[in-house]
């Protein structure tokens, strides 16, 4: 076996791969010895068969299996030896096209190995982590918000006509072509007129009424209504106002605790206050993360290999044309060619992926089982009831568990390089840090 370099130009190479025809026969011969045992024929023993029979009946196809592994086997030689890493499956190509059994057989390999990654002197970073701590007026407002979501109804004045945000209590008959439909009645329904909660036209025709009145709704199902008899029908809704109901806020105090989890009114707000820290935490953690990948695009620089550049280019041109095109949900739309900015983003991206990548293997930084699961199990609670689906979902697809698995991996390298860093704490104000929050989407 014979392994020849044919390019080396940058992190491109190319090798030519010979293997003998002896090579290939003995691997044949190999292959049959160890099977013969195992073997019947008619005629002959269970492994007596002889080897000219065995080498004529199944020889053809253990040549292709011999061919197969020798190549593997060079290639597997070359890249202990070498210490490349391709950065994609290396091309490989049978190049004796002609090629008959008794003949050498010859293939080129070529692919893009990854580059060195040079050493990284993270001590020398010095970087900011933005700290925001809860105000009690923060916790107060969050509060009031909590108390309105909460709120209740009570009876307005006689004949105080109904405002948006009020609640009308109704009885009321659908009717289409003067027929009343299934499912088009209801009695004492509570309404909260600017809820959206009626189909378009309804709830506002009903601001303005009294308690006692009789208002005839009239309405236009929407064509792609649910309800496949009523789609782009007209109706006549035949209501009664049996009640004008104002929101009256809940009040701030143990029983408004006690409706969202809480034993108390100061354990609601220990809770409120925490949840605030942790939202700032998050969004800090985001901006200390851009700074610290933007110290690192500066202090690290390395040769890039092209197919990887170009490949993160195309993705990032596709990824924001569809981003200006939300109308358009397939991909039949014309080929989106990557400009500058496209690729110096997208060399930005690949240069920080592969620095990350050598970091974790280097350190042996591994995203567990364990964190693994926590992290569908927090993406399968954005699907109530489909849980189990989706679960299984990504168990049965590798690219998906790979993209929750990514950010994961990025988060404990970022985590092991800020270990090393020299990182001080400022406390800041809110609008502070939602200024700079703003500033990553720049």
């Amino acid at each position: 076996m014979q392994v020849t370099e044919t390019l080396k130009e940058g992190l491109k190479r190319g090798y030519q791969i010979k293997v003998t025809a002896e090579e290939l026969e003995a691997k044949v011969v190999a292959k049959l010895e160890e099977a013969r045992p195992q073997i019947e024929m008619k005629g002959f023993r269970k492994g007596k068969v002889p080897m000219a029979l065995l080498r004529k009946q199944f020889g053809p196809r253990l040549m292709g299996e011999a061919m197969q592994e020798a190549v593997d086997s060079a290639m597997a030689k070359h890249f202990e030896e070498t210490g490349d890493r391709p950065a994609f499956q290396p091309e490989v190509k049978l190049t004796n096209e002609d090629w008959k059994e008794g003949d050498d057989i010859e293939v080129s390999m070529t692919y893009e190995a990854l580059p060195e990654i040079p050493e990284v002197e993270f001590s020398r970073i010095e970087i900011e982590r933005m700290v925001v701590k809860p105000s009690d007026e923060e916790v107060e407002d969050t509060l009031k918000r909590l108390a309105e979501n909460a709120q209740e109804f009570e009876d307005k004045p006689e004949g105080e006509p109904a405002e948006k945000g009020d609640q009308v209590v109704i009885d009321f008959v659908g009717k289409v072509d003067g027929e009343a439909f299934e499912g088009g009645s209801a009695e004492d329904y509570p309404l909260v007129l600017g809820s959206e909660s009626f189909i378009p036209g309804f709830e506002e025709q009903l601001i303005g009424a009294k308690a006692g009145d009789k208002v005839d709704v009239k309405v236009t199902f929407p064509e792609d209504y649910g309800a496949e008899h009523l789609a782009g029908k007209e109706a006549v809704f035949e209501c009664t106002v049996k009640a004008v109901k104002r929101p009256v806020p809940a009040k701030i105090d143990d029983e408004l605790a006690k409706r969202y989890g809480a034993e108390n009114l100061e354990e609601l707000k220990t809770r409120i206050r925490d949840q605030l820290a942790a939202e700032y935490a998050n969004a800090a953690r985001a901006v200390l993360k851009r700074r610290l990948l933007d110290k690192l695009d500066e202090m690290v620089d390395f040769e890039l290999p092209p197919t990887l550049v170009e490949t993160e280019a195309k993705q990032i041109a596709h990824q924001l044309w569809h981003e200006e095109h939300p109308e358009v949900q397939g991909h039949d739309h014309p080929e989106v060619e990557p400009t500058e900015e496209h690729e110096k983003l997208a060399r930005r991206r690949v240069k920080l992926g592969l620095l990350l990548a050598e970091l974790g293997r280097k350190n042996k930084i591994e995203v567990t089982d364990q964190e693994m699961t926590q992290a569908v199990l927090n993406q399968a609670r954005q699907y109530p009831g489909q849980e189990r689906a989706f679960f299984e979902f990504v168990q049965q697809n590798p690219q998906v568990q790979q993209q929750i698995r990514a950010p994961l991996f990025e988060d404990k390298v970022v985590d092991f390089i800020l270990e090393l860093a020299k990182v001080e704490e400022r406390e800041v104000s809110k609008d502070e840090l939602e200024k700079a929050v703003e500033a990553l989407e720049d």
